[in-house]
């Protein structure tokens, strides 16, 4: 964080909480209380009018009244805004594409040419997309309702077809917020059939219906925790691949998608990865072609097996 940038998170946490002592704004800001004094007599040169109450309770303040400027971005906090903005239209589609769209022309309005320039440079240089394994547009409408029965804590009623199930099963659900992980969106919420906090894929609800019943806000629940040391309990699968010699680099070039990757003292690598589902394990394997032999697990090596038989069947009965 440079100087400027630490003199509006300045200015912005003296607007928001007044009467700060010196040493909680400078542990705010990562520098020592010299420095922050430092930052205070800068603000006072520049005509913010910074004051201090001495006494147990007092504390730096501005004048009252006093609002910083709207919009004061550096160059790097407006490319977080644009490209902020990018991924949500790309990862909500036509549900938030137009709200998007006009929040960067209004920046386009009012940003400075520097700040403008730099973030219309990361438009066309700092490119995330296709980010989804399923249909965008055929989950808009779901996305679309579960996103309203999240904010309004409204129960839905739901078709949902199980992993391993060959037909959907009527579910009631409390949802407390959508996850896009994986390259799919899941719903957290309250079964009431299970009567315990599930995970459910977007794309395995069928049906969706919004009930005319809403449920109080969950006490404690925080989804960042419960993404942190609930998600592994969710069934997954565990993958233990090994490429040979040969096909060693097809791992290297993927690293960063492996969970473990280990160097064997033949040439070849060992890695692992999670999958939500055999599906989703057995087309990533098969994605190399045969030059990834499963390890573990003995249903993936299995599923693995039964696939490729099948193509090869398909293949030669169009000979």
């Amino acid at each position: 964080m440079n100087t400027a940038t630490r003199l509006i998170t300045l200015i912005m946490l003296l607007q928001r909480w007044p009467g700060q002592k010196a040493g909680e704004l400078a542990a705010e800001l990562g520098v020592s209380t010299r420095t922050l004094h430092r930052y205070m007599g800068m603000l006072e040169e520049m005509g913010i009018p910074v004051y201090a109450e001495r006494g147990p309770h007092g504390g730096f303040s501005l004048v009252p009244g006093y609002k910083m400027p709207p919009l004061v971005f550096t160059p790097e906090e407006a490319v977080v805004m644009y490209l902020g903005a990018g991924l949500v239209e790309e990862m909500w589609g036509e549900l938030y594409r137009e709200a998007a769209r006009g929040a960067l022309a209004k920046l386009d309005n009012v940003l400075p040419d520097e700040q403008r320039q730099e973030a219309a440079w990361a438009s066309r240089k700092l490119i995330a997309t296709s980010l989804h394994r399923s249909d965008q547009q055929a989950l808009a409408p779901i996305l679309n309702k579960l996103r309203l029965a999240v904010h309004e804590r409204q129960v839905v009623q739901m078709r949902y077809l199980s992993r391993g199930q060959n037909a959907p099963a009527p579910r009631q659900l409390q949802p407390y917020a959508l996850v896009y992980r994986w390259g799919w969106w899941y719903v957290v919420g309250y079964c009431r059939m299970r009567e315990a906090l599930r995970t459910f894929r977007v794309d395995r609800i069928l049906q969706i219906q919004l009930l005319d019943e809403h449920f109080p806000e969950p006490d404690n629940f925080d989804i960042h925790t419960y993404l942190a040391n609930n998600w592994q309990t969710q069934p997954a699968v565990q993958v233990k691949l090994r490429f040979a010699p040969e096909f060693a680099h097809l791992a290297r070039a993927d690293q960063s998608y492996w969970q473990s990757f280990q160097e064997q003292e033949d040439g070849a690598v060992i890695v692992s990865f999670s999958a939500p589902d055999l599906i989703w394990a057995a087309s990533t394997v098969l994605a190399y072609a045969g030059n990834a032999v499963v390890l573990e697990p003995a249903a993936l090596r299995a599923e693995v097996a039964r696939r490729a038989r099948r193509i090869i069947q398909d293949h030669e009965e169009e000979k």
